[in-house]
């Protein structure tokens, strides 16, 4: 599993980076909120693990941030603070499970196995209209029809099925297919015109809409024009 750790002691941060790596799990990290609220809009990860206090931006902000963007990542809460009130809020704005500093490792990853279990089982199969993504075998089909995608294709096309109906801007994507380095050349179009020709051409209802300038979004009508 890909696991996102937003924590800002360096001590903490390491320890549970190395503990988690140990489990066989690929980590990356933030050390504040705003940078972590934008590697987990940008990014694909399968779990959050989310300090509350955190510089720039407290962890209930970026949850809400998060949820309010129409980002389903699971996320597990941790904080120092072990009152009924913090882990109500903590839960309201979205947030899975809640862990109470100090903590053993073995009881986080236990955590992020019992959250994975709960939330992966519905998100195995993505569906928009009578366009589906089957996550275990990446088959997708439309109206019963197989349709074939190269890597990036299917990157996209997951992408913009997790967000559906939202708008996922231009530059979300670039990131998604070329982290920081994308290519001078329009290259997105190209792959956002392979897309539509194999999820839509064939097929007399649109599903892929492009906002001039800003992104594209998959959903049964254009909002955006």
């Amino acid at each position: 599993m890909r696991l996102l750790v937003i924590e800002d002691n360096p001590d903490i941060l390491a320890n549970i980076i190395d503990g988690l790596a140990q489990a066989g799990h690929i980590v990356d990290c933030a050390r504040n909120g705003p940078g972590g609220l934008h590697l987990a809009l940008t990014g694909h990860y399968d779990l959050i693990v989310l300090d509350v206090m955190l510089p720039g931006m407290d962890g209930f902000q970026v949850c809400r941030g998060l949820r309010d963007g129409g980002n389903p990542t699971p996320v597990i809460m941790l904080t120092a603070r072990d009152t009924l009130d913090d882990r109500v809020q903590g839960l309201r704005t979205g947030a899975d499970d809640y862990l109470v500093k100090p903590f053993a490792l073995a009881e986080l990853e236990a955590r992020i196995e019992a959250v994975l279990r709960r939330t992966l089982g519905a998100r195995r199969r993505l569906q928009v209209a009578d366009l589906t993504l089957d996550l275990d075998t990446w088959r997708v089909t439309r109206g019963g029809q197989t349709i074939r995608l190269n890597p990036a294709c299917l990157k996209l096309l997951e992408t913009l099925m997790r967000k559906s109906p939202a708008v996922v801007r231009r530059e979300t994507l670039e990131t998604l297919l070329w982290g920081d380095n994308p290519p001078a050349s329009d290259s997105l179009r190209s792959h956002m015109h392979l897309l539509r020709q194999a999820v839509d051409k064939p097929f007399p209802r649109p599903l892929l809409h492009t906002l001039h300038g800003i992104g594209y979004r998959l959903g049964e009508d254009d909002h955006g024009g």
